[in-house]
């Protein structure tokens, strides 16, 4: 007869899978299943392993074995079969095993958070819930081994939850075994019948009975030993935990489990004797004396067992190798014997009675065969682990969903968590709402959010706590978002809209408030006054939000009323050839980008005033437009002052613009070339005739502060034909250049800049008048005569002072405005009109303005055409732009604690050179 019995345990994957031929005599027995769960410390022989080698009388399982052997932290089971004996035994490994938990130690990833952490744990916790249900469904008895002589009060936990799982999912179990070849209890009831729960404690060494401290009164012996004692204490407080919890109900059929009722339940593992040594060969006599005492032939199965016991109790036979001596005393029975009892009900076909009340209901049991046992438990590994059948992948995704029901009885940390944490939502959401107005921005919200988090933070706690938070931010925003959220769009003055979050009318299209969003057009409630393009008219103005309304479309609704019919200079825009421009990308083309010392040297080139004339064509138009040659950007890197010094602006008419493609912002240095806006920022317009303007009353227009609405004047020498020098053309830009030798100086008495000199005649000179006028929100309107200074006239003859000064310096775009109110926020006056007076004489006045509008990098700009020249006899009159802005958005108006003189004109905007020949 060959050996069938299995030389190694194996995974019970395989040995279902695995045709094993048993004898024929054991072919139609019954079969015990016996499975083992529990604990195990970090002892070098596992405790569980060692209860099967003990019980099988086989070296089966390794004792010694590391985390670094190769397996997973995954729980598995391993079964063996003792066909002799009729028992298979079925061995749970999970994260409860000393080597299983350091292997899931080592399988963690350092940078997983907390809440990663826990779900990895409760993910092993739920897979070895699954594997206990499946051995509660397939097996007759079970063994819990705790490493202490402590029952664990959290087994109560796992138990209750395992029978609200099994009660979920008892309809697909039935469902999965439903043609299997057993009995219609077992179809019912989903298991052969109802288990019983065995425990197995060992002792701790500490707690060993000494001999003298074994009884305190040596004349009353104690009936049973301490050992014996320490069981029966057991059984009684497992037994009422679990009847108080309702693990443990008087109808054994509707119970996880039973325990029974007048056997022994609880075995305790006696401590290793201090001696190996001598335990050694107390074992080895042992088994010596017994082998020749025994004579007979060896007989197996229940016949067995009952030998077994017989010569435990023969006085002359030599004891088990599970009993040992404490305190002259001897144990009743072995683990084997302990074990044995209760299988051999089984294998009897007895059955367990366990039930217990005035009328006990009596439990099904059922006995199988191996084979018909292989079949049930096939199905149940395939619905409850394995899930690799595709007919039972259907029932197996409906077990998995019904997990879920383990949360409530396992995770209680995470319980714990998500109950703190939706308590501490509501106080989260009071502190983002306290204060709020109805209208809010995203800094707002975001300030608000943080502080909503924070109070978040001082009551939640636990693993719920970055999923709260995140329903905390979707909260807060869902909030804001739903009628609460202020338009984000910014002014040109830097002031946010005022209306909530809605859509901006199409061309045609008319405002609809009761569409959501709304469609309206933005409004800051800001309001200033403002003069035309000529300065004679002023009008309240809204706060602009694009530059068209800015520097256009005001200016062009004021023109209609006054200066519509002035002669102006026009400036060149784009005109375009299709029915559908496009702005240009100014990706594709050369961007405006400023960075590193290049940069600020670039923002230096038009400082140094030169004298140009619009017939100048001595450099190229790349780099009359602030580009280098070979693209390296509008403020490219080279180092050469010189390249700077020499770099002129020939008048963008000298080319041809594009007629496709416009430029989307304003003209700058930064600008590609061949490229125009489809209007212009700027406006030259003539007043009238030079004579319409007189110094002694200035300039009569509104707005103006007393005495401060005077023009400067500009005396030039221009020299008459009849003189040696006739023909010959002297630079008058206001520089050394400009003016006689010191013998030749031209003022007279008492240093009197505003006389003409004795010595000159009358038709020498000429006078030229420049005003650089600001005006403030509130369209207060007054002269500058230097970048700190405002004209002041009080008397009669006008001003004063030169016009040099201001002519030779950067003048500063903003100052503060002489005329300030009674808050706290003070008032800024802006470069709104260049006024400037040319006589009729032989003068060529050129008009060159360059502004930048604020800190490096930003670049300069200036009117679509450079080096503008000035008819004479007018007085003319050129306006700066309301706004500045690139493609990239716009150049905001200083801050109170920004520097001003970052904010400026640059010099050189006025030259003049006398004629060749006699203007008309």
């Amino acid at each position: 007869m060959k050996e069938a019995n299995m030389a190694r345990p194996v995974s019970v994957g395989d040995l279902l899978q695995a045709e094993l031929l048993e004898d024929a005599a054991y072919r139609e027995e019954g079969l015990c299943v016996v499975g083992i769960f529990g604990k195990s410390n970090m002892q070098p022989g596992a405790l569980k392993e060692s209860l099967i080698n003990t019980l099988a009388d086989k070296h089966l399982f390794l004792m010694f074995g590391g985390p670094e052997d190769g397996g997973t932290p995954s729980s598995h089971i391993q079964a063996f079969y003792d066909q002799e004996n009729r028992v298979l035994y079925l061995l749970l490994s999970s994260v409860c095993d000393s080597r299983q938990l350091l292997r899931a130690c080592l399988s963690l990833d350092t940078g997983n958070g907390h809440s990663d952490a826990h779900d990895f744990w409760k993910g092993l916790e739920r897979q070895h819930c699954l594997h206990l249900l499946y051995m509660f469904s397939v097996c007759h008895v079970l063994l819990l081994v705790h490493p202490n002589q402590t029952f664990d009060v959290t087994y109560d936990r796992l138990f209750r939850a395992l029978d609200a799982l099994r009660q979920k999912v008892l309809p697909l179990i039935r469902a999965a075994i439903k043609d299997s070849p057993v009995s219609k209890e077992w179809k019912l009831n989903c298991r052969p019948c109802p288990p019983r729960l065995l425990f197995v404690f060992q002792m701790n060494v500490t707690l060993k009975v000494s001999a003298n401290g074994l009884e305190s009164n040596p004349d009353k012996p104690k009936k049973h030993s301490p050992r014996r004692r320490l069981q029966h204490a057991l059984e009684d407080q497992i037994y009422r935990i679990f009847r108080k919890s309702r693990v443990l109900t008087n109808q054994s059929s509707n119970c996880l489990f039973t325990v029974p009722a007048n056997q022994a339940f609880v075995y305790v593992i006696p401590a290793l004797d201090e001696d190996p040594l001598g335990a050694l060969l107390g074992q080895l006599r042992s088994n010596c004396m017994l082998s020749e005492q025994d004579s007979s032939v060896p007989v197996s199965g229940p016949r067995r067992y009952q030998q077994m016991r017989h010569s435990a109790r023969h006085p002359s036979s030599s004891r088990d190798s599970g009993s040992i001596s404490i305190g002259s005393q001897l144990v009743d029975c072995s683990l084997k014997e302990f074990l044995w009892q209760h299988v051999d009900l089984v294998l009897t076909k007895k059955g367990f009675d366990d039930s217990v009340g005035r009328n006990p209901q009596p439990s099904h049991f059922e006995l199988p065969t191996y084979t018909k046992w292989v079949q049930v438990a096939s199905r149940l590994h395939q619905v409850l682990i394995k899930n690799t059948d595709e007919e039972m992948a259907e029932l197996a995704t409906k077990v998995q969903s019904q997990v879920k029901v383990l949360e409530g009885f396992l995770d209680a940390d995470t319980k714990f968590s998500e109950n703190r944490c939706q308590k501490a939502l509501p106080l989260a959401h009071s502190a983002y709402q306290s204060n709020l107005p109805h209208n809010y921005t995203t800094t707002v919200h975001k300030n608000q959010l943080a502080h909503a988090l924070r109070v978040y933070s001082q009551h939640a706690r636990g693993v719920a706590f970055q999923r709260y938070a995140l329903q905390l931010h979707e909260d807060c925003y869902n909030f804001w978002s739903n009628g609460h959220q202020l338009c984000e769009e910014r002014s040109l003055t830097d002031q946010h809209c005022v209306h909530k979050f809605h859509l901006l009318p199409q061309p045609g299209e008319k405002p609809d408030m009761d569409h959501n969003p709304p469609i309206m057009n933005h409004n800051s409630r800001g309001r200033s006054t403002s003069s035309c393009n000529c300065g004679r008219k002023q009008a309240p103005r809204e706060d602009p939000f694009d530059i068209q309304a800015a520097n256009y479309d005001f200016y062009q609704m004021l023109e209609e009323k006054c200066c519509g019919k002035l002669e102006r200079i026009e400036f060149p825009v784009f005109q375009p050839s299709t029915p559908d421009p496009a702005p240009a990308n100014q990706a594709q083309r050369n961007p405006c980008e400023a960075s590193g010392s290049g940069d600020a040297e670039r923002l230096k080139e038009p400082s140094t005033a030169q004298s140009h004339t619009p017939g100048d064509t001595s450099l190229s138009l790349a780099l009359s437009l602030g580009q280098s040659t070979d693209s390296l950007g509008p403020y490219g890197d080279g180092d050469g002052a010189e390249t700077q010094v020499q770099q002129k602006r020939p008048s963008l008419v000298d080319r041809q613009p594009s007629t496709v493609e416009y430029l989307p912002g304003m003209m700058h240095s930064g600008c590609p070339k061949g490229l125009l806006p489809k209007f212009s920022s700027w406006s030259l317009v003539k007043l009238g005739p030079a004579k319409s303007y007189n110094c002694h009353t200035g300039l009569e227009q509104p707005g103006f502060l007393p005495g401060s609405s005077f023009l400067l004047p500009w005396d030039l020498v221009i020299r008459s034909r009849s003189e040696e020098d006739a023909g010959l053309t002297e630079p008058l830009d206001g520089g050394t250049s400009s003016w006689p030798a010191p013998n030749k100086t031209l003022v007279g008495k008492r240093g009197s800049t505003g006389g003409l000199g004795r010595s000159r005649r009358r038709e020498d000179m000429a006078r030229i008048f420049v005003g650089f006028e600001y005006e403030d929100g509130r369209g207060r309107r007054f002269i500058s005569c230097g970048p700190d200074k405002v004209v002041k006239v009080l008397g009669p003859g006008g001003a004063k002072d030169p016009a040099t000064r201001v002519l030779n310096t950067d003048m500063p775009l903003h100052i503060p405005s002489p005329s300030q109110g009674r808050g706290l926020k003070p008032h800024f006056a802006q470069l709104t009109r260049l006024f400037v007076v040319v006589p009729d004489a032989p003068l060529e006045v050129t008009l060159n303005p360059q502004v930048q509008p604020g800190p490096p990098p930003c670049p300069i700009f200036h009117p679509e055409q450079t080096e503008i020249s000035l008819p004479s006899d007018g007085l003319w009159v050129l306006r700066f732009p309301y706004s500045y802005a690139t493609e990239r958005g716009p150049c905001y108006p200083p801050k109170e604690n920004q520097p001003l003189n970052n904010y400026k004109v640059l010099r050189g905007i006025l030259k003049a050179t006398t004629a060749t020949s006699p203007q008309q």
